[in-house]
């Protein structure tokens, strides 16, 4: 082992953006960081070029379209494999977790690397998602994606998952980070019907219902009720064909005679700067979420988050900011919640596990007790 230069295969559908592209990036610089060799097998996109700077090699394989035409790959992926002689080979998705599978299952045993699979969400509850749950071992990306990996299927030991939160660098949400006055002066301009004194409460998430736009219209409206100066920012991207639901929250909003306090922004690249400038940021998903590293990043930033006690919320301010869950639903709780930080904000944890160089460490440690073990 110590003559031997571990090569570590990641194998994802895409490189365009998004937590799992994040997180194969991430964990890729760690690997070549320990002076091993990293491989991602993806179809390509805007963040290979970072990829490749940052050390890692790229194969361009697109694996993860859900077609039967998609089974062609096996063969060759196979040949791909006994070519590279990986050590371990790490899926992140379903649908090249199965391309990978097949292939992988088809090498004789004593030339298989070993194989390992990360559950970023909780999928629907099928045989197409259980492949997730055939890893030697099983990254989890938080305690509610554990429960429900074993809530769900059965066979699955539990002594091969591994729970590693999604985790941020500190340093690039430093406490206490303001924008400089440049920032301050384009972003007002975007704030028109706004004074200097209102107080920003914002929601950093794509716009679709599930992501709680609509509790949030609900929560202003109360607040403006009792007499703050409040305006909600909605700062997220409108998928194609969700238009209407931009629309309804509008109509809402002017229902409740909010509607000049609602502001769109849209997807934007300085949402730290946003974070940092915010009194309260909200996550009040109707359904849980996995893990939002957003959340860590307003805490770390030392602006408050006021979310519904579930899912990966909930893990992250039991640690860092208790007092900001509210039960699921709760929109009187939540306005309460979110007047009292505005009127006297909360002391917020800056010790938490939630940390980049943690995760990065802790899945090394995956990969060197898989190694270990050949």
């Amino acid at each position: 082992m110590s003559d031997h230069t571990p090569t570590i295969v990641q194998v994802l559908p895409a490189l365009e953006s998004g937590g799992v592209e994040r997180g194969t990036l991430e964990i890729g610089r760690a690997i070549v960081q320990t002076g091993w060799r990293s491989v991602v097998v993806s179809g390509g996109g805007r963040l290979v070029g970072q990829l490749e700077a940052e050390g890692s090699e790229h194969v361009n394989w697109d694996l993860g379209r859900k077609s039967v035409v998609t089974l062609r790959h096996i063969r060759p992926f196979r040949q791909f494999l006994q070519e590279l002689r990986p050590d371990v080979l790490h899926v992140r998705s379903r649908m090249p977790a199965w391309m990978a599978w097949m292939a992988w299952r088809g090498l004789p045993r004593h030339k298989r690397p070993r194989f390992m699979t990360t559950v970023h969400g909780p999928y629907s509850v099928n045989a197409y998602s259980k492949i997730m749950t055939r890893g030697e071992r099983v990254i989890a990306v938080s305690n509610m994606i554990r429960r429900y990996i074993l809530d769900n299927y059965q066979g699955v030991d539990p002594s091969c998952i591994r729970v590693i939160h999604r985790g941020i660098a500190p340093e690039d949400h430093p406490r206490g980070h303001q924008p400089d006055s440049e920032w301050r002066t384009a972003f007002r301009q975007d704030l028109p019907s706004l004074t200097e004194d209102t107080k920003l409460i914002t929601i950093p998430a794509r716009i679709t219902r599930w992501k709680g736009q609509l509790a949030g219209v609900e929560v202003l409206a109360q607040l403006v009720q009792q007499g703050h100066d409040v305006a909600l920012l909605l700062v997220g991207e409108i998928k194609d064909g969700k238009d209407s639901f931009r629309q309804e929250l509008e109509d809402r909003a002017a229902t409740l005679g909010v509607q000049d306090r609602v502001i769109f922004l849209g997807h934007r690249k300085d949402i730290r700067e946003i974070l940092a400038v915010s009194d309260v940021s909200l996550s009040l998903t109707e359904k849980p979420e996995a893990f939002g590293r957003v959340i860590v990043e307003s805490l770390s930033l030392g602006t408050p988050v006021v979310a519904y006690d579930h899912g990966g919320a909930a893990e992250q301010l039991e640690i860092m900011l208790p007092s900001g869950r509210v039960p699921g639903g709760d929109l009187q709780r939540a306005t309460q919640t979110v007047a009292s930080f505005l009127s006297t904000p909360p002391t917020i944890g800056t010790e938490h596990p939630f940390t980049l160089d943690q995760m990065q460490r802790s899945t090394l440690a995956v990969y060197e007790e898989l190694l270990s073990q050949t």
